[in-house]
């Protein structure tokens, strides 16, 4: 059974590159026609790094060791259309060799350059640069309005759009 609201994400990388899911496929998706990470919700019983190598497997056929994921984040989403979603967002390093066919969208490996250049919600493109920034661990809430506009981002207590 899937756990609502608790969900994971991790971006594989190799060689200066993000493997990269445009979420093409699915009907009434959240993310359609947006660029993310591999990942999902908790089922019964997982931890989010069980979750996220579950998850990494069904969508791209790679098999991560436990031991080989990366715990950067812990993102808390809010929708004013009343979604809610906490998420522990993950790297690893790929695998040699493709990733299979996923029925979620396209992966494509996008060099880390340039990926702002991609479709993205604008709350990813906060965590993406934190993750390239630093290695340590982090907090981040996103607010989106109705229209997901991001209209809150607070950046381990720092709130990062009052500075604008």
């Amino acid at each position: 059974m899937r756990r609502q609201g608790l969900t994971t994400l991790c971006y594989l990388e190799r060689d200066n590159n993000y493997l990269m899911l445009h979420r093409v496929s699915k009907k009434n998706d959240i993310n359609k026609d947006k660029w993310i990470g591999v990942g999902g919700h908790l089922e019964d019983e997982e931890c989010p790094e069980e979750c996220i190598k579950r998850e990494i497997f069904e969508e791209t056929g790679y098999d991560i060791p436990l031991s080989d994921l990366e715990f950067r984040a812990l993102v808390t989403f809010v929708s004013r259309k009343g979604d809610y979603e906490l998420m522990s967002l993950f790297t690893a390093t790929a695998p040699d060799g493709e990733p299979k066919e996923c029925d979620e969208g396209k992966l494509e490996w996008v060099p880390k350059d340039k990926i702002y250049d991609l479709n993205l919600w604008e709350g990813d493109k906060i965590f993406l640069r934190k993750l390239s920034e630093s290695h340590k661990f982090f907090s981040l809430k996103l607010v989106y309005d109705t229209e997901d506009n991001l209209i809150e981002a607070i950046l381990d207590g720092v709130d990062l759009l009052k500075r604008r």
